[in-house]
């Protein structure tokens, strides 16, 4: 089920075997952020952690960065990881500037992402 206003949109993506991937489209800013608010407190920060898909994010003020330190204080107070995968360029250069860069794990893409979160696999002995 997806939550949505004109421009805006955050899609649940919860996998048995990997993160719990949100999905983010649009504009985040102070009139959708609440929307993505919603999405991350209802995550369920376990194990494996979230991971927020911002490959579709097209514009960030200053209220999603905000949303994106709140979701990082809740992973850190469940025991769990906040991932932001699929950033653009000229939003990094935004995190990077305010210093997120520090904080947040990146990856390329919501692939990588989960890859880096699944446990490695045992090796098998002969």
């Amino acid at each position: 089920m997806s939550e949505t206003d004109q421009t805006f949109a955050v899609t649940p993506r919860p996998s048995a075997s990997g993160p719990y991937v949100l999905e983010v489209v649009g504009e985040l800013d102070h009139h959708s952020a609440p929307v993505l608010s919603e999405a991350v407190n209802e995550a369920p920060f376990g194990p494996l952690g979230v991971v927020l898909d911002l490959s579709g994010l097209t514009f960030c003020d200053s209220t999603g960065i905000t949303v994106f330190v709140t979701a990082h204080r809740r992973s850190q107070a469940a025991g769990s990881s906040l991932a932001l995968a699929g950033v653009a360029p000229s939003q990094m250069r935004v995190l990077q500037m305010v210093g997120l860069d520090e904080v947040f794990t990146f990856h390329a893409d919501v692939d990588e992402a989960v890859r880096a979160a699944r446990p490695p696999l045992p090796e098998a002995h002969c």
